[in-house]
């Protein structure tokens, strides 16, 4: 009668791999190649399932790239002047939907601080409040352009900070980042509740004006608009914005397809975000009623 068990026999098994696994590693791979290997085989024997494989990949990515290689460019930041009234600022606010915003005075090169939009709140609902946007603001973490992405994310942790401004080597603005692009870059995209695939893709904001996602499929908005757009080359409203541009647009630009006015409201360095859309006075009352 044999005095091995399943158990043990699954334990040997188990301690083959690991054993196999550490010889690999006892030869020190030399280069991100070595490690993709030991990653590919690690997957293909279930050790690892390919989401964990695919993050690891990212962490390694992020040990080689500097902030400048994933910053949201100086011309796509979305500011506030602290000059600007609130009734001005506060249609930004809520069109790019962010929850942090850089406070600038004469340009994007002198910020002032940062505003959180749930700072805000209490003044909502108070009709006459005692407001000064100054004393809002949080003090604006600085770092450069050169500094690694791996480190930005263990400082974002330590300072309990989710957005910094980026400086080139003159000091002047180049662009910011936060810990979501970071986060991104390892687990992939991250939704929430304002990200394209909310149910409400199309809002109207008045006779004529509407606020639009930009990865609203090109089907919902003909059925909404009563349009006939279409394209070989573009599944969604916003693929066909970028096509008339032929270029990626920053934020503000205009582009005027069959009557349509299109406004980019939000954009970072990779796509279209949200558009605001002005329709032709001929079709706004079909419009009105959807």
């Amino acid at each position: 009668m044999s005095d091995e068990n399943p158990h043990s026999m699954s334990g040997s098994s188990q301690k083959s791999w690991l054993e196999k696994l550490g010889q690999i590693f006892a030869g020190e791979p030399k280069n991100k190649e070595d490690l993709q290997e030991i990653f590919d085989v690690a997957t293909e024997r279930s050790v690892i399932d390919s989401e964990t494989k695919s993050m690891i990949e990212g962490v390694l990515d992020i040990s080689e790239m500097r902030i400048r290689d994933i910053m949201i460019p100086r011309s796509q930041m979305v500011t506030i002047d602290l000059a600007q009234p609130i009734d001005e600022y506060l249609p930004i606010i809520i069109e790019s939907a962010h929850s942090r915003f850089p406070v600038v005075s004469e340009d994007k090169d002198h910020i002032e601080g940062i505003l959180l939009a749930k700072d805000l709140l209490k003044y909502g609902f108070n009709p006459e409040p005692e407001f000064a946007l100054n004393e809002l603001l949080r003090e604006a973490f600085i770092v450069p352009e050169s500094k690694r992405v791996d480190a930005m994310l263990k400082e974002f942790k330590a300072r309990r900070s989710h957005m910094a401004i980026v400086v080139d080597e003159f000091g002047g603005v180049s662009g910011l980042v936060t810990i979501e692009d970071i986060l991104e870059l390892i687990v992939g995209d991250i939704e929430d509740e304002h990200d394209a695939d909310d149910p409400e893709d199309i809002r109207k904001l008045s006779e004529r004006l509407y606020s639009v996602a930009a990865l609203t499929p090109i089907d919902e908005f003909n059925s909404y608009f009563s349009t006939v757009f279409e394209s070989e080359d573009a599944d969604t409203i916003g693929g066909i914005v970028l096509h008339q541009f032929g270029r990626m647009p920053e934020r503000g630009e205009l582009v005027e397809i069959e009557g349509f006015q299109f406004k980019v409201i939000n954009a970072d360095m990779r796509r279209i975000l949200q558009l605001q859309v002005t329709l032709p006075k001929m079709d706004a009352a079909l419009a009105t009623e959807n």
